[in-house]
């Protein structure tokens, strides 16, 4: 680890002079920015408190050719290819922050900024940039006052809605006061001038009240036989206003401006120093907390109590052991909800721990935390921008027509096109992190029934779902039925199958007669893969026909939901789960519910991993039983005008589907232009050969995909 001298340095040339034994990737950068990136005193106090953060060496290195890239980026052009990939991506990092910096720029001063500090963590991919965006704003207020007051005023508001919580939500105590306080000084200076002026009237006062407190509770320890470290603990500004703020109190009546703070080597001897504390002082009813029997949400643990000290003024004092104090002190327990009330989402909750593992010592190597850290990120939500800068996040694979029904109902019903970052997208189109949507809409647009087919991709959320799905439930009754019904042939047509005994299907779905069942598929509440499974089961025959009586297209055993069955899971009651709804075949895990039996979700279902971190001893192994591993072999054709790359797309819709081609055909119609393929696949049952042939059929030039053969 790089430490600096204990005499300050003012240039990276001292800075490297001083330092012991730098890196070499440190040395380097050291080498190329000494004298060419931008405020040289500035770049040393990033590097010193980066050191103290525990950051290695290539953190550091990065926050150097950072400020060569924004100081002189022809300079910078030259080098950046020369450099390993890492470090190019924590420099490209900090770059994709500034258009935060950006966005936040033209918000007005009272929005709320919640969302830029989701979208910052969202566009970081490798999340040491964090701590190098935190130690630089620090760096860049302590030497704000030579600043204009209106940058400084801008500075300090970024500092308040963006670094300070940041620092707070991962626990850096050591940054997050001094962020919070500087940025309190420059935005409310009277403000701050009041309290600091209170404060410095009373110092001597206090700081003799404390000394006594501390040799009176030592000798008390020591005669107690408990080793302790004893010390006054800081009160900063800005958090004496928030609590004078939270509970409309003046300052005199704040208790815990004088306090101490105790250090034990164990567990037992922090209540051992409690009884100590209790005995030498009476204590305030009320004011203790046990955060280490019940540690705060965020996993602060430590001993708090409130007594009246000596001369009858009043004292608080925290317990607690070296290691929580470290582990305090250098963010592994995130400030939460603590002060700052509100929720959070368990993804982002779960990338916030992760940030905060990278400030422990690292028993593995940097390798396996970056594979495993990489793996984490892979969280389900986007975050994209209006026009106007405003962020929203969405699940990830949400279309910008998602977000369209997400802006307002309206927007979506009348939305007929999007540009995202000035270029035309179809609706389909899945926008990333960062993007900026623009909506273009009619005046008089109405939603299509097209949005509500999975099979087109153009409405991945349910929320937008439903929204389209209200607008269809107010047209006519008679105007559903009959799109429903022409869905319906359409995909008896589609699956050559017979007219089954349609009244089965009422039943199959719970409704009351068939004329719902044809509303329902309308208004996209039941797939056409449904209606398809539900028609082979209708289809199949009974167990005396033989062999050769069975429909061309089902060569192999058809898959009965009969059959199937979850091994390893005893005699409990199982059910497959709707957020993913895995098939046979599909890798699988179980989740034990409260009163439903096990819940089984595919390995890679989102909701499953969210459950599994609030309660990993309830996740179970199971699998499919051997009937599920059935298929049919069905012959399909294809017809449609001929292009380049017409085959090419159609077999990769195929093979995307997770079907196999068995034997395929095609010819070619020069008069006409016309092709014709056909092939022989493999498919689990009707609902995935519904869903395939929806998807090649939606591909340009086709004009028709369908079963050929059947009953």
């Amino acid at each position: 680890m790089v430490q600096a001298a204990p005499i300050a340095a003012s240039s990276l040339a001292q800075w490297r002079e001083r330092a012991v034994a730098p890196a070499p990737v440190l040395a380097q950068a050291l080498e190329a920015c000494a004298g060419h990136a931008g405020n040289e005193a500035e770049c040393v106090d990033v590097l010193d408190l980066l050191a103290m953060l525990g950051c290695d060496a290539q953190t550091q290195a990065a926050a150097l050719w950072f400020e060569l890239a924004r100081s002189k980026p022809e300079t910078w052009a030259g080098i950046e290819p020369s450099l390993p990939p890492e470090l190019q991506r924590l420099v490209q990092g900090q770059l994709a922050a500034e258009k935060v910096w950006a966005l936040h720029a033209q918000q007005a001063p009272q929005s709320g900024s919640e969302g830029l500090r989701r979208l910052l963590l969202a566009i970081i991919r490798d999340l040491r940039v964090v701590f190098v965006l935190l130690a630089r704003q620090l760096a860049h207020m302590r030497a704000a006052g030579a600043l204009p007051e209106a940058e400084r005023v801008e500075l300090a508001r970024l500092t308040r809605d963006i670094h300070a919580p940041l620092a707070n939500r991962l626990g850096i105590w050591q940054l997050k006061w001094e962020l919070e306080d500087l940025a309190f000084r420059y935005l409310q200076p009277d403000t701050y001038r009041r309290i600091a002026k209170l404060l410095d009237e009373r110092r001597a006062d206090r700081e003799g009240f404390i000394r006594e407190s501390l040799d009176q509770l030592k000798r008390s320890l020591d005669a107690a036989g408990i080793r302790a470290e004893l010390a006054g603990r800081p009160k900063h500004i800005y958090s004496i206003w928030k609590k004078m703020q939270r509970k409309a109190l003046e300052f005199s009546d704040l208790y815990d401006i004088r306090a101490i703070r105790v250090l034990v080597g164990s567990v037992a001897d922090c209540y051992g120093a409690l009884g100590v504390v209790h005995t030498l002082w009476p204590h305030l009813p009320g004011e203790f907390d046990d955060y280490i029997a019940r540690p705060k949400g965020n996993d602060y643990r430590s001993l708090h109590t409130a007594v009246i000290g000596p001369h009858g003024k009043t004292l608080e004092v925290q317990i607690r052991t070296h290691e929580m104090h470290r582990v305090n002190e250098l963010g592994v327990a995130a400030h939460w909800r603590y002060k700052e009330g509100g929720s959070a989402d368990s993804e982002f909750e779960a990338k916030i721990a992760w940030m905060r593992r990278l400030l422990e010592p690292k028993a593995e190597s940097e390798g396996d935390l970056a594979a495993e850290l990489h793996t984490e990120l892979m969280e389900d939500r986007v975050y994209v921008l209006t026009p106007r800068g405003e962020v929203i996040d969405l699940p990830r694979g949400a279309t910008v027509l998602d977000f369209a029904y997400h802006v307002h109902t309206e927007v979506g019903h009348r939305c007929r096109g999007a540009k995202v970052n000035g270029r035309i997208v179809p609706l389909t189109h899945q926008p990333h992190s960062g993007d900026r949507i623009e909506i273009l809409t009619t005046k008089l647009g109405e939603p299509s029934r097209d949005w509500l087919s999975a099979h087109h991709g153009y409405l991945n959320t349910s929320r937008a779902r439903e929204k389209v799905r209200a607008w269809f439930r107010r047209s006519a009754h008679d105007a559903n039925l009959a799109a429903g019904r022409a869905m319906f042939e359409r995909e008896l047509k589609r699956l050559a199958l017979p007219a089954a005994d349609l009244n089965k299907l009422p039943v199959h779905f719970h409704l009351k007669q068939l004329d719902d069942v044809l509303v329902a598929l309308a208004l996209g509440e039941i797939t056409p893969g449904q209606i398809a499974r539900a028609l082979q089961e209708a289809e199949t025959p009974p167990a005396e026909m033989t062999q050769s009586q069975l429909p061309v297209a089902s060569r192999h055993a058809t898959l009965d939901h009969s059959a199937l069955s979850i091994e390893g899971v005893g005699n409990l009651l199982t059910t497959l789960a709707r957020c993913c709804q895995p098939l046979p075949g599909d890798p699988v895990r179980g989740f034990v519910t409260r009163g439903r039996g096990v819940s089984v979700h595919r390995a890679d279902c989102a909701s499953l991993a969210r459950l599994a971190r609030r309660d990993p001893d309830r996740v179970i192994e199971v699998e499919w039983g051997k009937a599920s591993a059935q298929a049919y072999e069905v012959d399909v054709e294809i017809r449609g005008y001929d292009r380049k790359g017409l085959q090419k797309d159609v077999t990769s819709v195929i093979s995307n589907a997770g079907t196999h081609i068995i034997a395929s055909s095609s010819r070619v119609f020069v008069r006409t232009g016309e092709v014709e393929m056909r092939f022989t696949l493999r498919v689990r049952d009707f609902e995935q050969l519904s869903t395939l042939l929806a998807r090649v059929a939606a591909l340009p030039n086709v004009v028709d995909a369908k079963r050929i053969g059947g009953g």
